[in-house]
């Protein structure tokens, strides 16, 4: 299953992210190395960041964001999980012609 992490910064989001961010993508790096990772990054007028990644279950996910070094060293002020279903970009079948 899918799940969107939305992780808001605190008044200081900023500069510890500075700080924590080669922790934050040490703890992204192994489930992106699984291909769980679907997407991540930073949301450009600085209120936080977009993950989404592929885990078994809500509680898996949420764990994943709690442990989150963004989360612990308080880079997100408050951290959201919702279970998602991809639309779009449509996987392609090996018989489908390519784009």
């Amino acid at each position: 299953m899918k799940f969107v992490i939305l992780g808001f910064d605190g008044p200081e989001g900023e500069a510890r992210r500075k700080i924590h961010r080669p922790a934050h993508l040490a703890k992204m790096e192994p489930l992106d190395r699984e291909g769980r990772v679907i997407l991540a990054g930073p949301l450009t007028d600085k209120t936080g960041s977009l993950i989404v990644i592929e885990a078994d279950s809500l509680e898996e996910a949420r764990k994943f964001a709690q442990e989150d070094p963004y989360t612990i060293n308080g880079v997100f002020q408050r951290v959201e999980v919702h279970p998602f279903t991809q639309i779009f970009p449509k996987t392609t079948s090996p018989s489908a012609p390519s784009r």
